[in-house]
């Protein structure tokens, strides 16, 4: 039972869901959603409107150390055996369970009638998070310390985040020359609840003893911060979870800021480069705040016992002050100070080549992700080359390489296909249609299409779609 135990410890760590790579998106500039991962990526349209909650749905989950096959596939293994050496002998503190969705409520873009910016507007709910496996903590709890005399257990595996917030954002995007096309976004982040416990430090070890056959020692400094909680902890019992979450959510919550920036540049008529650097900000927690803290250095024998003179005393509770003693010295405690919280910034990056100049089709604008002919550049129907996106996450940045392929189809349909490689995978294989239907545009991406024959030996999976109104016209 304790095993299975730590199985559900470890999958709860990743329940809270991070941020994700759009690789599949950025830069199919065929799709309005293209410009919330880069608001420097070149547009075609007069103006757009998302269906709401329709326009863009994406999610993400991902497990870099195990899948759920490895643990519960019927292959003959003892599930003892499967559960130490596919999971606690196989995964490293570099090992994360993570995941993410993303819910556009509102997404609106339109070209200005005086000049050639095209401003775009909106606001999505988002939910994020991450956790690291906790390997110390794991062999304490299963191993024990009494067999691992010496061995010094760091209390800094414990790295765990989530949150829930909507963002409301605001961009611009100016086209600077045939060549240069920037962009920036405000955005307004209203946080619904966060959880975080990303700095703890420490260690626990165990000796042999002078008065006693053991002697432990734990110095640490363990914190825990939650805001908003106990707000949804206490709307879930009375029954007003919609409530407090749409209210918390429309800047009843806590509040932070942050910016997106972003660049198209033509290398020459065929080459393009871009880049572009989202969610540098910050959430500042100031209301429902609640810490818990566990912080002091103490060594423990356990409990000194005299015979028989301990057991004649009925008034003797020598358990009892044994925890006395060690909660004086490392006390356990909350608070309720704010904190500030930094969003996991993402930086993207590509280098695309075009070829197969074609016709104009049958819209006034030629519009598409592989061609600008508004702009007196010739229209392409091929394009190729290579994305490089980073994340800032609690163990560092971590990274993914992707390579891909566009191809057009008149002015009505595109597609990409996506190769890549990151922590989760090298086998990821991707796939995107975009479709035109009139005014009507319809987009469904889909990560790691390898994976879907057997789900449940997938330890990454990622899905994207989305509903828009568009009409095109010339910049």
């Amino acid at each position: 039972m304790k095993r299975i135990i730590l199985v559900f410890f470890a999958l709860w760590l990743g329940t809270g869901l991070f941020a994700q790579n759009k690789q599949l998106l950025y830069d199919f500039t065929g799709i309005p959603q293209t410009l919330m991962s880069n608001p420097g990526a070149e547009t075609d349209f007069k103006w757009y409107v998302g269906v709401p909650m329709l326009s863009g749905l994406s999610f993400q989950i991902g497990s870099s150390g195990v899948s759920a096959n490895d643990l519960f596939a019927n292959d003959g293994v003892d599930f003892n055996t499967k559960f130490r050496e596919r999971l606690i002998e196989r995964m490293t503190t570099r090992d994360e369970l993570s995941g993410t969705y993303q819910l556009e409520l509102l997404n609106v873009g339109f070209q200005s009638r005086y000049s050639n910016l095209f401003y775009s507007f909106g606001v999505y709910n988002e939910g994020d998070g991450i956790g690291y496996w906790p390997q110390d903590y794991v062999m304490l709890l299963v191993e024990g310390n009494a067999d691992n005399i010496g061995r010094r257990y760091d209390l800094g595996d414990l790295k765990t985040r989530g949150e829930m917030l909507n963002v409301f954002h605001f961009g611009v995007n100016k086209r600077i020359n045939r060549k240069l096309n920037v962009g920036v976004r405000g955005k307004l982040y209203s946080s619904i609840f966060d959880f975080n416990s990303t700095r703890n430090k420490g260690f626990f070890v165990t000796r042999r003893g002078q008065n006693n056959l053991l002697s432990s020692t734990f110095d640490g400094d363990l914190k825990w911060r939650t805001s908003g909680i106990n707000a949804i902890k206490a709307a879930a019992a009375d029954g007003t979870i919609g409530q407090t979450v749409l209210k918390r959510g429309l800047l009843g919550g806590n509040l932070g800021l942050g910016m997106d920036f972003g660049f198209t540049y033509k290398i020459n008529n065929q080459t393009t480069f871009t880049a572009s650097l989202l969610d540098l900000g910050f959430i500042y927690h100031t209301n429902d705040v609640e810490n818990f803290t566990l912080k002091g250095n103490v060594t423990t024998e356990g409990i000194g016992v005299i015979l028989p003179q301990s057991v004649d005393d009925p008034d003797s509770d020598a358990w009892q002050g044994l925890i006395d003693d060690i909660e004086e010295v490392l006390p356990f405690e909350n608070n309720f100070n704010s904190y500030i919280i930094f969003r996991p910034t993402k930086v993207n990056m590509s280098l695309r080549y075009n070829w197969g100049e074609q016709e104009a089709g049958g819209v006034d604008c030629n519009c598409g992700e592989l061609n600008t002919s508004n702009n007196g550049v010739s229209k392409f129907s091929n394009g190729m080359g290579a994305q490089l996106y980073a994340v800032n996450r609690p163990r560092g940045p971590q990274t993914a390489l992707t390579a891909f392929y566009m191809r057009r189809f008149g002015d009505f349909m595109g597609l990409k296909a996506t190769y890549t490689v990151d922590k989760f995978s090298y086998t990821n294989i991707g796939f995107g249609l975009n479709l035109q239907a009139g005014p009507v545009n319809i987009y469904v991406l889909a990560d790691n299409l390898l994976a879907y024959r057997n789900i449940a030996n997938s330890r990454y999976a990622s899905f994207q779609l989305g509903l828009n109104i568009i009409s095109w016209g010339k910049k």
